[in-house]
């Protein structure tokens, strides 16, 4: 199974842009390490069942995209996932098999987490409303 990291260069701005974005919240007592992420564009993964409505998934360390043409605040999303997973992994594992997705405390700080750092001169994605 290969994964290709398309635009390799844009897709690590866009990580650098998510994680000063999240340095001004408060949410953890140690900003987002983003050392050792990485970010790919892995359509087939997004075609597997259950995860076919997604855009975006973090997986610890690993920032899967549907596409190369993502928008910031689906990478602020997303690393936001991985800021959390650095502070309470099993929590967070536990309440993703507890929880349904929009009641799922972590799903919804990190949507909170791009809408509290979006510019005012952003507008607002559709994506955000309907959650990744």
């Amino acid at each position: 199974m290969l994964v290709h990291s398309v635009a390799s260069a844009s897709l690590g701005a866009a990580v650098e842009r998510a994680k000063a974005r999240l340095d001004t919240l408060d949410y953890y007592p140690e900003p987002v390490r983003i050392e050792r992420v990485r970010i790919f564009v892995a359509p087939w993964f997004f075609r597997i069942p259950g995860f076919r409505r997604y855009h975006g998934y973090a997986f610890w360390r690993t920032i899967l995209l549907k596409s190369a043409d993502t928008p910031d605040d689906l990478v602020t999303h997303e690393l936001c996932h991985v800021w959390q997973g650095q502070h309470r992994a099993l929590d967070m594992a536990l309440k993703h098999m507890t929880t349904r997705y929009r009641s799922n405390p972590y799903e919804i700080e990190a949507r909170r987490a791009v809408s509290e750092t979006q510019m005012s001169a952003v507008p607002r994605s559709s994506d955000t409303a309907s959650g990744w």
